[in-house]
């Protein structure tokens, strides 16, 4: 038989459950032992689930209280000094003010930096290394879950991340020192970790060595190398396994790694296989992720089973199978979407069906394809009706993509004149205050859009209710004195799901949701079809909230490439085409906000860098298009209607040209918790339009004093130019409650001023000189 296991499995719950409990544990609502309580639950649903779908092996070590790159930093004692730990097991507390800064117990800290998961939208908490790095073991987490499956009679494969993608992905504070300089002190905690699991009865382990998918220096190809030499001498069997995309200059290596076992993501390298056929070892196991774990349509049963009856020919029993990569970037479960149109319905599958589908693969492969008849049968049924179905392709959307011309990919005059004409009315001050869009989503508000969801509230109550809210952010903005407003998005659910639930071509789910970070889920859309915008989406929104204030008002959109990288995209059409129809539905909310005078108009790329390949020679094809579509929903606009730009976690040195290619007349970005690092690339590539680094860091529950975001501030005066300075929040308010907000924001705008009254000093200084 084909073994048939999984890399990882969701852990937030069908209904969010670990998010529900988390937020009452940091509010102070539960004890530890509730929360332990609902995660033990969780992982014993979650690992009965997985046994009951037919699996061989069941992942342990994939459950998280907020990141599984934070359980390993946790477990190895990676506990920065900021966060007063005393070299005894680092308990949850200590753990949560690492990840957020705060936590029941324990005095607030700085949180750890935070980045996007490879090209996912997951966050994971940057490891933080010094020059006096010490790794020792530190938490039981992992073998006190292996013994809780062991118990249920689970047949159990610890995953962890391996120790070489460990130190890639973590930073190093101290000036000097480099990353691989640790490995010798980290591989002897590894070789304890492995030995205990041996001890607990452990055969397989699932060490996960994701970089093996990108450009590696020598020094790292060859630690590699070096390191499983050294750990395949423990005593477990080791998976080494790589996802996301193929093996490249990296095949020869992985296939050389002296391990029992090797997964490969055949859905994005699929093409390697037969390569690395070719150069695996006659014991190897060779794991093939043939079910894609990173997007929700259903699989072609009867091409793979084709594909892997050769392969299944040459290795035997050492063909295994399972997803792609982990399932923690797909929701839980179909069925809990029964409202979802049937024919769409059908075509598509979370993590409990791509399950199936792995375990149906596998009995193919033993039982014959006729033993699953119905199995397959349904499955070509789903692909044909989805290849058939009118609601696809849609010809005018089509047609106007192919008019797209040049001209319309560029504002009528250079940056510089733009800001002159844009200053001329705006007569905004010297690092003038701004949010990033949102404002706290209340429990009332969101009663308030449920309600209006379900039919229990008509139209004109809904808006009414909405516009009240507007009109309490914009004097609340006013009374903080901000120059720029925003309306503070009420209305709004999710910055992606709000705007695909008003274009074409999207549908939507009750219940998908997927963990961004942390407590923090989003529900992402799903693409199926051609996309168009039947009508405008924020204009009254907007104009309302204008209509409450004598100053400037910015419409807010998520641009087209966030949108396209947050969703589950159609498979059926290269990714760019698609970005394109979205960028054109942009466009024209872009003019409609303008035409309803709208001069500041923000346009979020927030995962604008999320969608890079992993690997560099493929950047430059993403980059021309990504950069094509901003501009394309941002250019029509007149030279004195002010285009901004918000970007999320992400780092800036390697495509920072791109960045200056949007054309954007302000960027903002997320630099609190990297201590404004970020804005280096900004400044050795000298930058020409405005930027907006982020003061205070919105993922956290520590309001700043002004004195830190003044520190702040003058990091970023000393890279970039005064006058081309914006003060605003790391990201938008939505997840933060009001106290906080209202002290944050008074603070930051005191930082402005100071700032402001130093400035004038300074001058006022010159000039005596």
């Amino acid at each position: 038989m084909s073994i048939t296991h999984n890399l990882g499995f969701p852990r937030i719950g069908e209904q969010r459950e670990l998010k529900k409990a988390l937020e009452a544990y940091w509010r102070g609502e539960t004890d530890q032992a509730t929360l332990c309580q609902v995660g033990a639950e969780l992982r014993q649903r979650h690992w009965q689930q997985q046994a009951d779908a037919g699996l061989d092996l069941i992942p342990v070590g994939d459950f998280s209280w907020y990141d599984q790159v934070l359980d390993l930093s946790a477990m190895l004692g990676v506990v920065p000094e900021r966060f007063g730990w005393h070299g005894d097991a680092v308990d949850l507390d200590t753990y949560f003010r690492m990840a957020r800064g705060r936590a029941p117990n324990g005095n607030p800290a700085a949180a750890c930096e935070m980045t996007k998961w490879f090209d996912t939208n997951y966050h994971y908490l940057v490891p933080e290394f010094s020059a006096n790095q010490a790794f020792r073991l530190a938490t039981d987490k992992l073998f006190d879950e292996v013994a809780e499956a062991q118990a249920l009679g689970h047949a159990v494969k610890p995953v962890l991340l391996g120790p070489v993608s460990y130190l890639w992905l973590g930073k190093a504070k101290d000036d000097g020192l480099a990353r691989l300089e640790l490995l010798a002190q980290l591989l002897p905690v590894y070789e304890q970790i492995l030995a205990r699991l041996a001890g607990q009865g452990v055969e397989w382990v699932q060490l996960d060595e994701p970089i093996l998918t990108l450009d590696l220096p020598a020094a790292w190809q060859a630690a590699l190398e070096s390191t499983y030499n050294r750990l395949q001498q423990v005593g477990v069997k080791l998976l080494v396994a790589n996802y996301f995309g193929p093996l490249g200059d990296n095949l020869g290596l992985a296939c050389r790694l002296p391990v029992a076992g090797l997964h490969l993501d055949a859905v994005r390298g699929g093409d390697e296989i037969d390569s690395v056929l070719g150069w695996l070892p006659s014991y190897r196991v060779l794991s093939l992720g043939v079910v894609d774990g990173r997007n929700v349509w259903r699989a072609d049963l009867s091409t793979l089973l084709a594909r892997l009856i050769p392969w299944r020919e040459r290795l035997g029993e050492r063909l295994w199978l399972a997803p792609s990569c982990s399932l923690l970037h797909v929701p839980v479960d179909l069925a809990g979407e029964q409202a979802l149109d049937p024919e769409l319905r059908g075509w598509l599958s979370f993590a409990r069906q791509k399950l199936d589908e792995v375990v149906s693969l596998g009995k193919a492969l033993v039982q014959g394809r006729a033993a699953l008849a119905d199995v397959f049968a349904a499955a070509d049924g789903a692909l044909a009706s989805r290849r058939a179905s009118a609601r696809v392709a849609d010809p005018a959307v089509r047609e106007r993509v192919a008019a797209i011309g040049p001209e319309m990919l560029a504002r009528d005059s250079a940056f510089p004149t733009r800001i002159r004409r844009q200053q001329a009315w705006l007569k905004l001050p010297l690092f003038p205050t701004t949010t990033i869009g949102s404002f706290p989503q209340t429990a009332d508000i969101r009663a308030c859009r449920r309600d209006f969801k379900a039919g229990r509230i008509d139209e004109a109550a809904y808006r009414e209710r909405m516009q009240a809210e507007i009109a309490l952010v914009v004097a609340k903005q006013e009374a903080l004195g901000l120059d720029v407003l925003v309306h503070g998005e009420p209305e709004r659910n999710d910055m992606v799901e709000y705007f695909g639930e008003q274009l074409a071509g999207f549908a939507f789910t009750a219940n998908g949701w997927v963990q961004s970070y942390g407590s923090r889920c989003v529900k992402p859309p799903i693409i199926y079809g051609d996309v168009s915008r039947p009508r405008p989406m924020t204009v009254d929104w907007s104009r309302y909230a204008q209509s409450c204030t004598t100053r400037p008002m910015k419409g807010m959109l998520t641009g087209p490439v966030t949108i396209l990288n947050w969703s589950f995209v159609r498979d059926d059409q290269p990714r760019a085409d698609t970005c394109r129809q979205i960028a054109l539905a942009i466009r024209d909310e872009v003019l409609d906000l303008e035409q309803a005078g709208i001069r500041i108009i923000q346009i979020d790329e927030a995962a604008l860098r999320e969608g890079l390949p992993l690997r560099q020679r493929d950047w430059r094809v993403y980059l021309d298009w990504a950069v094509q579509a901003f501009r394309l929903s941002a250019a029509g606009v007149r030279d004195d209607t002010q285009i901004h730009t918000h970007m999320c976690y992400s780092e800036f040195n390697d495509i920072i040209a791109a960045v200056a290619a949007m054309d954007a007349d302000v960027i903002t970005i997320e630099t609190s918790r990297s201590d404004m690092e970020l804005l280096d690339a900004f400044e050795g590539f000298a930058y020409p339009n405005d930027i907006g680094p982020g003061v205070y860091d919105i993922h956290s529950p520590n309001v700043p004093g002004v004195d830190e975001m003044v520190t702040l501030l003058e990091q970023a005066a000393r890279r970039i130019p005064a006058e081309r300075l914006w003060v605003n929040p790391d990201c938008g308010l939505k997840t933060r409650g009001w106290s906080e907000v209202e002290a944050a924001l008074a603070r930051m705008v005191a930082a402005a001023r100071l700032l402001r009254a130093r400035r004038v000093a300074l001058d006022q200084a010159r000039e005596c000189a």
